[in-house]
C-alpha cells in the first residue's frame, strides 16, 4: 500500500477495510510473489509517476514474474496510449466496464481483457454513450486491438 491505512481517502480506505476483514495482509513494501498485480495509478494520472509510486513501478518491472495491470498499467496515458517514465510493462491488462482508447495502441498493456463490473445501461444512456450488449455470453472478454 502506498499510504498508511489511516491516511487513505474514503474509497481506498473502504477497500483496505474489506481486505483486512478477508484476512489479506498488506505491507508498505512488496515481497517476492508469483504474480504482481498493478493497481497503483488509475485513470487520474497527470504526468509521469513520482515518489513511491515510481519506485513501486520500477520494482514491478524488475520482477521475473508476470504483471497483471488492473484497468490500466500504472504510468500509461489512457488518452494517447503513451507510456510514461516509469510505466508498468504488463503481461496482461484487465480493464473494467468499457475499453479505454489509450489501451488499444499501448506498447505496455500486454494481452487485453475487458471485465463486466455491472454498470447499469442507464448510466451509459445518460452519458450519451451507445454501448452494445458486450457481456451476453461472458463477464470477461478478450480484446484484440
Amino acid at each position: 500500500m502506498l499510504a498508511e491505512p489511516g491516511r487513505l481517502t474514503p474509497v481506498p480506505a473502504h477497500q483496505a477495510d474489506i481486505l483486512a476483514r478477508m484476512g489479506v495482509s498488506t505491507a508498505p513494501r512488496p515481497s517476492a510473489a508469483d504474480l504482481v498485480i498493478d493497481a497503483l495509478i488509475g485513470y487520474s494520472l497527470r504526468g509521469d509517476p513520482v515518489g513511491t509510486a515510481a519506485e513501486l513501478i520500477t520494482w514491478a518491472n524488475d520482477q521475473a514474474t508476470p504483471v497483471l495491470a488492473l484497468d490500466t498499467p500504472s504510468g500509461l496515458d489512457l488518452t494517447t496510449g503513451a507510456a510514461g517514465t516509469p510505466a508498468v510493462w504488463a503481461a496482461a491488462t484487465l480493464t473494467l466496464a468499457l475499453p479505454k482508447v489509450g489501451l488499444l495502441n499501448a506498447p505496455n498493456a500486454g494481452e487485453l481483457y475487458l471485465a463486466d463490473i455491472s454498470v447499469p445501461s442507464l448510466v451509459y444512456q445518460r452519458m450519451g454513450i451507445a454501448v452494445p450488449a458486450l457481456f451476453r455470453s461472458s463477464s470477461l472478454l478478450r480484446i484484440d486491438p
